[in-house]
């Protein structure tokens, strides 16, 4: 895991902010992990940004790098080509390559629905502002046949990738929707954390606190989606023993002999932070088990502690 921070500077008293503009930061992001990219030649890095990084200096800088890892960007510009044209228009001017089908997961305010999109994929050549050209792939992913009541989906990506079949469009859609799972993580690391109340007295330990935070973070929203997707999983290959146990103490259930299935103890986990786990209600989400998993952290320390007093007691 790497993490890249900073902070923003007090604003004037005239309301302006001093330093650098924050779309700098897009851009130290990009080569940060360009720079990763150089310490793991076996790996293909994604650079993964929402519209604030729709910047052609970074676009340039990478392209200039030999595009080191690849990136893909939320487009905020309907930038001109050197055509006369607009991207969008051109990228929307073929037929779709095909469609994507997913079921998007509830969330605030929002029901669990199923999503139909077609999509529309184009290579286009972008004006780089320094008299030159600059190859992109435009991406756009509508949402048609959504229910009145809510705003249909509608994502318009750039990348470096080229992306002429349908099976690679929907790479490229399915690596943003992945996008969720930072959203998560941060998520966890600010309210269930609660990072940005830490009154710590230096740099330092702010950034050890942040560090061992990330970890519990990630360990949380992994074990969320690790019990949605492999949910036949061995709970034990993620779960300390007194853990899994301690799930099933809690919710008064007999103990397994063996690891049981992840999933089961995901949803007893998240029992404990109030989900209800009727007919309706789906899987458990990333409150509920971080909820339920501050008791059993807690229940897993004093089982293991007595574990080891009863067999200290036992060797006297």
């Amino acid at each position: 895991m790497d993490a890249w921070r900073w902070a923003r500077e007090p604003k004037d008293p005239d309301g302006t902010r001093p330093g650098l503009k924050e779309s700098v930061r897009w851009g130290e992001g990009d080569a940060r992990v360009a720079d990763l990219a150089a310490e793991l030649p076996q790996t293909r890095l994604v650079y993964m940004a929402d519209r604030e990084a729709d910047l052609l200096d970074l676009m340039v800088r990478a392209r200039d790098l030999g595009h080191p890892a690849d990136w893909r960007l939320r487009a905020k510009h309907n930038r001109a080509l050197p055509e006369g044209d607009r991207r969008w228009a051109r990228v929307l001017a073929n037929e779709p390559l095909g469609e994507i089908r997913f079921v998007l997961p509830a969330g605030r305010g929002r029901e669990t629905r199923e999503v139909h999109q077609p999509l529309d994929a184009q290579r286009v050549t972008l004006p780089d502002g320094r008299r030159g050209t600059l190859e992109a792939t435009g991406v756009i992913a509508r949402e048609v046949d959504a229910p009145a009541d809510v705003k249909p989906i509608e994502w318009r990506l750039l990348t470096n990738r080229e992306a002429t079949t349908l099976e690679a469009a929907v790479e490229l859609i399915d690596g943003y929707r992945a996008r969720w799972e930072i959203d998560m993580l941060f998520l966890v690391l600010k309210e269930a954390c609660r990072v940005e109340a830490l009154q710590l007295g230096t740099m330092t330990r702010l950034e050890r606190a942040l560090t061992l935070f990330l970890v519990v973070s990630w360990r949380i929203a992994r074990l969320m989606r690790l019990g949605r997707t492999v949910p036949d999983l061995d709970a034990g290959l993620l779960l300390e023993t007194e853990e899994w146990q301690a799930a099933s103490i809690l919710a008064k259930k007999p103990i397994p002999q063996e690891p049981p299935r992840l999933n089961d103890v995901m949803r007893l986990i998240a029992r404990l932070g109030g989900f209800l786990g009727r007919k309706g209600d789906g899987e458990p989400g990333l409150k509920t088990i971080w909820l339920g998993m501050q008791r059993i952290m807690d229940f897993a320390a004093g089982v293991k502690y007595a574990r080891e007093v009863s067999d200290t007691e036992s060797c006297v």
